[in-house]
């Protein structure tokens, strides 16, 4: 008995040390703003005041554009996924981006409200902000549910939309990385607001992409980097309890306005399946499918991916 007690206590002081390591390895404490904006906000970033948050913003291109681009980040994303868009876009068009409320170095909602509804009032507020009356509104993934709520919302403001493995539909149990899945366990949140192993963002980087040569050192530190900006674990939390994917889709076949469906078949959290469905639910869509990307493919082949919607808006 006396040897079992033994053995008990050293396996449990080894639980212990092993337990403090893992902590000591992963414990990765938020970062003030002023921290990152030397690496992540080069020119030509901008910060805007707009719902009571100092937005981190792109203002891109020809001036004069009488329906500017908006393009809409996905969740834990930035306005960087849409950089080689932007060199392409910005020849003939005012393209605008922007790090969505409690993403990159946007940060925090400042009254903690990340319902679908309060990200098409701040979308509407920034378009007020930058004297944009009617736009061309695309989003990838949450930013595409946000970009398709919105046109919904602001009819008279909205001419077309692009939808790029946009969510909107329920999505398959499993199909979550694994960073978003701690995120929306109960219990997980102190967890997830104050560790954040590198592996597991790496590992959730590795799965929106297909082709994972392309998945460099400096895409996962920028993915890395932004998560840890002040406030960002915490609103992400709060994002997956305020905003879930699905609760609107009967309003889909709302839409009646060009729209432009883009999706990577291997796409592992948001399936090609969906993109269907969108192309069946909105009448008159265009709907273009590339077999070898994944879930950001305006990230992963910005090239191709850009040239197709060149096509769709007639700039080719």
């Amino acid at each position: 008995m006396k040897l079992f007690v033994k053995r008990l206590g050293i396996a449990l002081a080894a639980l212990v040390l092993l337990l403090i390591l893992f902590i000591a390895a992963t414990w990765a404490p938020d970062r003030p703003v002023s921290d990152l904006q030397t690496r992540w906000a080069q020119p030509p970033s901008a910060f805007a005041d707009v719902a009571g948050m100092s937005v981190h913003l792109r203002d891109q291109g020809q001036r004069d554009d009488p329906s500017p681009i908006v393009l809409l980040h996905g969740t834990s994303a930035s306005l960087h996924t849409w950089e080689g868009w932007v060199r392409a876009l910005q020849e003939k068009r005012r393209v605008v981006s922007f790090d969505l409320p409690g993403f990159g170095l946007t940060g925090p909602a400042p009254n903690d409200d990340y319902s679908i509804e309060a990200y098409v009032r701040f979308v509407g507020a920034l378009l007020d902000h930058l004297g944009i009356q009617k736009c061309t509104l695309g989003g990838n993934s949450f930013g595409g549910y946000v970009a398709w709520m919105s046109a919904l919302a602001m009819p008279e403001r909205v001419e077309k939309l692009i939808l790029i493995d946009s969510g909107g539909y329920p999505l398959p149990s499993g199909s979550l990385p694994i960073a978003f899945r701690m995120a929306q366990t109960p219990g997980l949140a102190p967890v997830v607001e104050n560790l954040l192993p590198r592996s597991v963002v790496a590992a959730s980087v590795r799965s929106a992409y297909a082709d994972l040569g392309k998945v460099s050192r400096e895409l996962i530190d920028r993915y890395y980097e932004l998560a840890l900006r002040q406030g960002n674990r915490r609103a992400l939390v709060k994002h997956f309890q305020q905003a879930p994917i699905g609760a609107n889709q009967n309003r889909i076949p709302e839409l009646k306005l060009p729209t432009f469906i883009l999706w990577g078949k291997q796409d592992r959290l948001v399936p090609v399946d969906l993109a269907e469905r969108f192309h069946k639910d909105i009448a008159g869509s265009e709907l273009l499918i590339f077999n070898d990307l994944g879930h950001v493919p305006q990230e992963e082949d910005p090239a191709r991916t850009v040239a197709a919607l060149q096509q769709f808006l007639g700039l080719k």
